[in-house]
Parts: C-alpha cells; structure tokens; sequence
C-alpha cells in the first residue's frame, strides 16, 4: 500500500506542477468570470449595426399601405443602424404577374424578402406569405422582426375593425406575475427573476457536466501519461520497483486526486460567481457528498478502462480507434439530459442509473433535479458501481500486465481475451 500511494504522490506532483495544469486551473475562475461579466455588460445593449434589410410587400388587401408605412417608420427612427427598407408592389393588372416579378426581385439580390398579404388577411382566413431567397444566416434576426411588424400592422387593423379599444385589451391582458421563493422561516423571502429559474434548470446539468469533465478530462491525462512512460520505456523501470497492479493503482489514485482538485476550484468558481450575481442556489452537504462518491466511483470505472486500453497502445492514435466506442457510451447522460430533467423518476432514467459507465453521471443529474430517488435506489446503484469498478479494474490488472511490456504490433481482441482467461 505504501508503494501505490508513494506512486499516487508522484503522478500527482508530476501532473500538477506542468505548465498547462497551472495554467488551466487559474484559467477556470477567470474564464467563468469573464463570461458572467460580459453576458451581464452586454444583455441589455443593443444590437450593433447591420446593413439595411430590402423588404417588398405586395398588399392584396390595398388596405394597408399606410400602416406598414408608418410602422417601419416609427422602426427605423428606433433603429437607424438596422434599418427595413420597404417597397410596394402595386397591383395594376394581373396579381400573378406582380408575384412573379416580387419573385424576381429576390432571385436577383434586389429584395432580402417578399412578402404578400391575400386579399381576406382582415376579413377571413388570409395569411402573409413570407418569401426569402437563399437567406443569410445573418439575417435571421431581421426575419423575425419583419415577421413581427406584419402581424402587428394586421392585427390592429382587425382591432380597428371590430371596434376593440386595443389600450383596454392591453390592460387586460396585462397579468403581472412575482415569482417569490419562500425560506424556512417567514423572514427569508427572495423574488425569483427569470436567470433564477435558469439557473435551477441548469444546476443539474452543471453537475452531470462536472462528473463528466472530471472523468474523461482527468482520464485523458492517463492516457497519455501509460502511452509516454511507455514509448519512452520509463515503465521497465518502473516497474523494476513495483508491481503492474501497484503502479496502475499509483496511477489512478494520483490522477483521481488531481481530479477533485480541478474539480473544487470549478465548484469555488461556480459558487463565487453565483454569490456575485446574487442567485439563490439550493445545494446540501449531503448532495455534495453523494457528488464526492459517485465521481470517485466514476473515475476509477473510466479511469480503469483507459489503463486496459492504453497498455495495449503504443501510439495515441492507436487508441482513438479504441476510445470511440467508450466515449460514445459516455455522452448518452449529456445527450438525453433535457429528457432526464424533466422526468428524472420516469423509466429512462431509472434504467440508465443502473447502467455502471453512466451511472454517476445520471444519478447525480436525478439528486439535483430533485428526483424522488429512494434510498435503496442509490445504495444498489453505489453497490453495483463498485462491483463494476472491482471487474473492470481487475480485468484491466490482468491486461496492464501483459499489454504494458509488448511493443510494435497492437494485439487483437482475441489475444486480449486469452490473457483474461490465462490470469
């Protein structure tokens, strides 16, 4: 025991004290920093300019010049650096021969968009017929804008015509709503904006994502170290000292260390700038050390698994092709999460919580989403996760200690599974 923690200490100084480790890990804080500062500076800017957006219309109904007229007026005096600029297409004769010419604008880069308002678009079922040609995706805000304007202008006029007082229909329809959160006690008492019940939807993805970053990030380090040490034949001497399991177990717990390091300082960093913004976020010791358990759990199954793959490697791109199918494995929880959210107590997320390589991650997103999760539920999902750490971990013994003095040709999966059956 003493070697392996002697080899623990050594993978974790040697990881800690490189460049990129310090670099990153002061990056984080200031990262998340950044980002807070500068979504919060800029939320309420406006936008910036953008040149003038050609709009024609051809107004079926002939009812509705003027007030389209007025308002992209009353919109470009608001906005005189994203200007609309609006064209009429009058009806003189023919109303398909003026769509086909409307048509012709936008194939030639004479128009941004045409627009036809049918002839009942007040009295009955018309629509407005949005056209675009090949529309730049820089142009999609402007679209909604213009969208916007119309059915503006259409559903005055209406109001208009059914003599409804639109200042009265506004107050009406003017419900305010205070989202308040209450505390234990009746002092405690906090309002509740919008960005709060974001940032409560997000909580159980931040640490889904905190599992998964400090699995596979951490594990990658690993890698890389058991393909180094190995092409520079640094591990013959290694293990000249120790044995094959000794070092692998070194390896993991050093690198599971560095890990909850990187980890904390993202959770302080969270925190800090959760506390900076004022933003009242619920989370209990005991969810923190479930966290603590499930990601140690976690990287020592991921952690396992890359030692396996990684001793019978010579090269890092001999293993992408090996990672692959692990990986995909792994991001099955950050794909399905908005699913998971919503119904963390529904039958997909209860199968996945049993399922060991994205057991911790799914289990952790269901305790911060507030899931109804039993007490049995998590300990038979600790205890399967730990016979699942037990068999890989030792299936992964046996092939680091064959795998990890072969060099040149990659073994097939064959010759690994009669190393298996050997040990």
């Amino acid at each position: 025991m003493q070697r392996i923690l002697k080899i623990a200490q050594r993978e974790y100084i040697e990881t800690a004290k490189t460049k990129t480790f310090i670099i990153g890990l002061l990056m984080t804080p200031v990262i998340i920093g950044a980002i807070i500062f500068f979504s919060s500076r800029f939320s309420g800017s406006k936008a910036g300019p953008r040149p003038p957006i050609k709009v024609a219309v051809t107004d079926l109904s002939k009812q509705l010049v003027e007030d389209l007229d007025t308002s992209f007026d009353n919109y470009n005096e608001n906005n005189p650096n994203r200007k609309l600029l609006l064209e009429h297409l009058e009806v003189k004769r023919d109303s398909n021969e003026i769509q086909t010419r409307g048509r012709d604008k936008l194939r030639n880069g004479q128009a941004d968009v045409y627009i036809v308002l049918d002839r009942d678009i007040l009295r009955g079922p018309g629509k407005i017929h949005f056209y675009t040609h090949k529309p730049k995706p820089t142009n999609v805000d402007a679209f909604w804008t213009i969208e916007n304007l119309f059915r503006k202008v259409v559903e005055n006029r209406r109001y208009k015509i059914e003599q409804i007082d639109q200042e009265l229909l506004a107050k009406l329809r003017n419900v305010p709503i205070e989202r308040v959160e209450i505390g234990s006690t009746d002092d405690q008492e906090q309002v509740q904006t919008q960005i709060h019940g974001i940032v409560k939807m997000m909580v159980p993805f931040f640490f889904m994502y905190m599992i998964f970053m400090g699995m596979v990030g951490t594990g990658q380090q690993m890698l890389g170290s058991i393909i180094e040490e190995k092409g520079s034949r640094i591990i013959e001497v290694l293990l000249s000292a120790v044995s094959p399991f000794q070092l692998m177990a070194g390896k993991i717990l050093g690198l599971a260390g560095i890990g909850l390091t990187v980890i904390a300082l993202w959770f302080a960093a969270a925190y800090a700038a959760v506390r900076w913004q004022d933003l009242n976020v619920d989370v209990s010791i005991e969810l923190l050390l479930y966290f603590v358990v499930y990601y140690i759990l976690g990287f020592l199954f991921f952690s396992a698994t890359l030692t396996g793959i990684g001793s019978v490697c010579n090269t890092i791109k001999e293993t992408q092709s090996l990672m692959m199918p692990v990986m995909l494995i792994f991001i099955i929880p950050l794909i399905a999460w908005p699913m998971l959210v919503q119904s963390p107590d529904g039958t997909m997320a209860r199968v996945l919580s049993f399922i060991p390589p994205v057991t911790p991650m799914v289990m952790v997103l269901r305790l911060t989403a507030g899931a109804n999760v039993l007490f049995v539920e998590i300990a038979a999902s600790i205890l399967l996760l730990v016979l699942a750490v037990l068999a890989v971990t030792w299936a992964a013994a046996k092939i680091f200690r064959t795998g990890i003095l072969m060099y040149g040709k990659k073994p097939g999966l064959f010759e690994i599974l009669r190393w298996l059956r050997q040990s």
